[in-house]
């Protein structure tokens, strides 16, 4: 629930009066030890998460913060998205769902602190990582090594966002929340690929990041080899195994600790269970881990095309204790808070003492934190996976469930077990709103003008990134072939067959489609063989190349193929196999539609529009216009597209997202909380839609009159497109 206006203002004389106190004293530092952090001469154990700004809307921004505080959390930790604020070069976008500077000073208005992963690679399951498309394009570019244009742009953003942050006195040391920065993201895994030019990269920007003078700890995670003063962090399900790089002067952290998993379009939902998530922060706690971040603590949505992957889904839901709509998922929610209670309660202890092992027995064990001046903590462990069991400890008996942690503050008394659940799990609801049945228009795609307004034509075939520059999904290549009447031959029905790079390719013979073939996370690449209907002259050939997200992560990622490469062959033809590939292609970027900015309501009226018949179905290459008035009640709202198939959806010019009805495929079978957690241990929505419901940001609404635009790929039925409220019971 959001925060009473009296809870607030609280918050607020609290933050007000550690200001004065920070000022008074001229003491706001953030320092650390072995131990922990230590804040303005504290030392804290502290529990933050993730909340991306991008992924939700400004007027959804306080309410989750103070959800987020509700919860138990010190901290709020974002990540940086360079693409987003720097769409071109050297044209910023600090506006809207980017406005940053806003988001940071509503944690310091609710009186918490804030991690900044300036990155500027975030991988994040986020449109190329974070890094922006044109970047790629600079010439000698290489990115994430020892590259001079690289470390020159990469160095000029990360000092825009560090004097943004200084000018507006955001971090610690000037009496604001950013307590912790972080330097780029995951690269150790990558070191390796890029050699010494990786390693004097890596040491490069841990140098450039100190030498901006924040005066706060900067922070690399999953680093191993990160140099003094940076702070090396790990990321995972589990953290229990970690030890910084010098474990006697630098705190053991937990920059993402994985609440769920994200879900890719033709795969099933991830679920991790709150008891299995639960217990991995006690281990990590009982280990003398002092810092815990959930990624994500709420997941939000991808927007527009900033989904990355491929394949990511608009919904970034994570499964986290924050649903994308902003509603809490229990249990899991309360039972975080429930833990983080007993954690400060412990906290004097922990930061006080190191953790003394205890052995309880085969599976059980006991860490133990005492002190003179902290006084007493334990962490009684049963880590077997189906048995629960009973132990003695200090005198007395407890009883512990299977894979689970009791935490006792005072050594006696169990606050917290971590696998008993005290809330009832929360179901989603969708009810249905008077937004149903619309009246709409259609505008489809004239496929035989496409080549004649191509401003491109060259031999053979190119990438697609490099011709599109992400303005769009969509690139059309074309090309024709004569075919001589006697090179037809009877009872033969030709076929072409396409290779692609992906991500999705629909082919187009003489106008018509011949049909479609789609990549998914398994296999991004795509083979399609089918009948081709020709005849005697001029054919025209026409391959409508679709991304679905840009890779985001891995070594060199900026050099991966998209789009059609060949070989593109037509068989039955002639005396074999004829091989367009070489030959002239035409290229395209976009839709008309998109030329014709016709999602806005600048660009509608630019194409004639037709009504729609009730249940016209199968029309691929189709947009559709209606009008909504906005529901009643302040309910999170929602489109149901499942009687659609694969496109993108405009609310007022504001886009919704890519949509995409495939149907997930995994195995659902259970799903026990005990033992080791994969994503591929507790799915649902097998042999469902991966998403059929894309989130409508209430405040993108106006009462009345609400341009709604979809662009329909495939073939669907608009007419059951319908408006739905969501709720939790």
């Amino acid at each position: 629930m959001a925060a009473s206006s009296a809870s607030k203002w609280v918050s607020l004389l609290c933050t007000l009066s550690i200001l004065l106190l920070c000022i008074e004293l001229t003491q706001c530092s953030v320092t650390y030890d072995k131990k922990s952090l230590i804040i303005n001469g504290h030392r804290r154990i502290l529990i933050s998460g993730s909340i991306h700004y991008p992924r939700s809307t400004p007027e959804m921004w306080e309410d989750l913060i103070y959800k987020a505080k509700d919860g138990g959390l010190d901290v709020i930790d974002t990540y940086v998205f360079w693409n987003g604020h720097e769409p071109s070069p050297g044209n910023y976008n600090f506006e809207g769902r980017y406005d940053l500077v806003r988001f940071v000073k509503l944690v310091q208005k609710a009186g918490m602190y804030m991690h900044l992963r300036i990155g500027p690679f975030v991988c994040a399951e986020w449109n190329f990582g974070g890094i922006p498309v044109w970047l790629k394009y600079v010439p000698g570019m290489s990115f994430r090594t020892d590259n001079e244009p690289f470390k020159m742009a990469m160095q000029k953003f990360t000092t825009k966002i560090v004097q943004m942050m200084k000018n507006e006195k955001l971090f610690e040391s000037q009496g604001g929340p950013i307590i912790l920065s972080q330097i780029e993201n995951e690269y150790g895994a990558d070191t390796q690929a890029y050699g010494a030019a990786g390693h004097a990269y890596m040491t490069w920007a841990a140098k450039m990041a100190v030498g901006l003078n924040t005066g706060v700890p900067w922070v690399m995670c999953k680093q191993d080899d990160a140099p003094d003063p940076i702070i090396n962090t790990c990321n995972g399900f589990y953290c229990d195994y970690f030890t910084p790089n010098n474990k006697e002067t630098k705190p053991t952290m937990w920059t993402e600790a994985w609440s769920g998993w994200f879900s890719d379009f033709g795969g099933p939902l991830p679920h991790r269970p709150v008891q299995d998530l639960a217990f991995a922060v006690a281990r990590f706690i009982q280990k003398g881990g002092s810092f815990t971040n959930y990624y994500m603590y709420h997941g939000g949505t991808n927007f527009g095309r900033t989904a990355g992957g491929p394949f990511i889904t608009t919904s970034y839901d994570y499964d986290a204790p924050i649903d994308e709509y902003g509603l809490l998922r229990q249990p899991k929610y309360d039972h975080l808070k429930a833990l983080h209670r007993a954690i400060k309660l412990s906290e004097r202890a922990i930061v006080s003492a190191d953790p003394a092992f205890v052995s309880l027995g085969n599976y059980e064990q006991a860490h133990v934190f005492s002190s003179k001046t902290g006084g007493c903590a334990a962490f009684i462990a049963n880590y077997h996976i189906n048995s629960s069991t009973t132990v003695r400890f200090r005198n007395r008996r407890y009883d512990l469930p299977p894979w689970s942690i009791s935490i006792l503050p005072d050594c006696k008394t169990v606050a917290f077990n971590t696998a008993q659940v005290g809330s009832k799990t929360s179901l989603v609801n969708w009810l249905p709103t008077n937004v149903n049945r619309l009246a709409w228009q259609t505008f489809s795609e004239d496929v035989s003008t496409v080549d004649a307004e191509s401003k491109m034509t060259v031999s053979g075939l190119l990438d697609q990134l490099s011709v599109t520059r992400d303005a769009s999904d969509y690139l059309w290549y074309s090309t024709s072939v004569v075919i001589k009447p006697y090179e037809l031959h009877r009872n033969v029905v030709p076929t072409l067959s396409v290779e692609s790079e992906g991500h999705v390719l629909h082919v187009f013979v003489n106008g018509q489609l011949a049909g479609s073939a789609f990549g998914n996370q398994d296999s991004k690449k795509v083979s399609f063989t089918g009948n081709a209907k020709l005849w005697a002259g001029v054919n025209k050939i026409q391959l409508l190349s679709v991304a679905v997200g840009l890779q985001n992560n891995g070594p060199r990622f900026e050099q991966w193929k998209t789009g059609v490469f060949g070989p593109v062959v037509l068989h039955g033809v002639g005396s074999g196999s004829w091989d367009l590939s070489r030959q002239k292609w035409s290229y395209q970027v976009g839709l008309k539609g998109e030329s014709k900015n016709i999602a806005s309501s600048v660009g509608i009226s630019e194409v004639d529009w037709a009504e729609s018949a009730v249940g016209q179905v199968h029309r691929p290459l189709t947009w559709y216009k209606a009008y909504l008035n906005a529901p009643a009640g302040g309910e999170p709202l929602a489109i149901d597209m499942k009687s659609m198939g694969k496109g993108q959806v405009w609310i007022n010019g504001q886009s919704i997202g890519r949509y995409w009805t495939v149907h997930a495929k995994g195995s659902c079978s259970g799903c026990n909380y005990a033992g080791t957690y994969r994503p591929n241990k507790c799915q649902t929505r097998c042999g469902k839609p991966t998403q059929r419901w894309y989130h409508v940001p209430r405040s993108w609404l106006k009462p009345t009159q609400n341009l709604v635009v979809v662009f329909e790929e495939i073939g669907g039925d608009s007419s059951r497109i319908s408006i739905m409220k969501r709720t939790l019971k």
